[in-house]
Parts: C-alpha cells; structure tokens; sequence
C-alpha cells in the first residue's frame, strides 16, 4: 500500500500533523511520500493507492489559496474512487472549513475517511497521537479495503 500525504503549512502546526500521520501510517505498513504542495500534482496520484491531504483553515475558514487550493481543484476531477483522509490546524472558527472540505471530496467521488483531524493552535503530544492514530486507521480501514 502506497501513501501519499500532501500538505501546506505556513506556520509548521500543519506540517507539524503531516509528520505524525507519516508516522502513524508507516507504522501500520504503509510506504508513505511525504511532500509538500508544490510536489504534488494530478500525474502523481496515480501513483498511490490513496492520499492524505493537509492544509490549515485560512481566511474566513477557507483552504490556503495561493497554492494548495489551485492544486486540489486540478485534482478533484480524478479523486472519484480514492481512499482520502483530512487534516489541519487552525487559529480560529469552529471547523468549518473541514466539513465543508470533506463534503467537498464527497461530492467529487472520493472515498473520505471519518472526520479528519483538526488541531487548534499548534499541536501538543495528544494532538499529534491523534494524528498517528487516524493515520494507521486510514491505512488498516481506507487502504487495506481497496
């Protein structure tokens, strides 16, 4: 099973989250690729049996939008059928930028695993378990089932 996991991070809370998940899905058996934003694009997800994608809520509870935005939506034609999972941090609002993310891969065909994970602020110990944690349950639930 080979994941990827594709992040933005302007502060490091989101890379930060992006480690913990490479480690929690290493340790489940996973081959994982680690990159950021500008090492990911729509030839590449061929090449994973799914994605974990990373990026903080900005604005008025939006995904970045310089880089990871443009590089989802070339993506989100080719998302039907793929196991993703989401995470990020944010400063503040409730969420919503994650359920309307998840409803967003839904809505494209992805198969979205749970909630997400999202972490107020910069990730302590516990927040970076869950981290690990969702991302050995993506590979044994999400990657194990395809």
């Amino acid at each position: 099973m080979k994941l990827a996991i594709v992040y933005w991070s302007g502060t490091g809370n989101t890379e930060a989250m992006a480690n913990a998940m490479a480690e929690g899905a290493k340790e489940a058996g996973a081959a994982v690729d680690l990159l950021s934003v500008d090492e990911f694009n729509v030839d590449k997800l061929a090449d994973f049996d799914g994605v974990l994608f990373g990026c903080p809520a900005m604005g008025n509870e939006v995904l970045e939008e310089a880089e990871f935005e443009p590089m989802f939506a070339e993506l989100e034609a080719k998302l039907a059928g793929v196991p993703v999972g989401l995470f990020g941090s944010y400063g503040w609002g409730s969420g919503e930028w994650m359920a309307d993310w998840k409803k967003r891969c839904g809505d494209d065909g992805a198969k979205v695993y749970g909630d997400g994970v999202i972490i107020n602020d910069v990730p302590d110990e516990d927040g970076l378990q869950q981290c690990r944690e969702y991302a050995a349950g993506f590979v044994k639930n999400a990657l194990k089932a395809i």
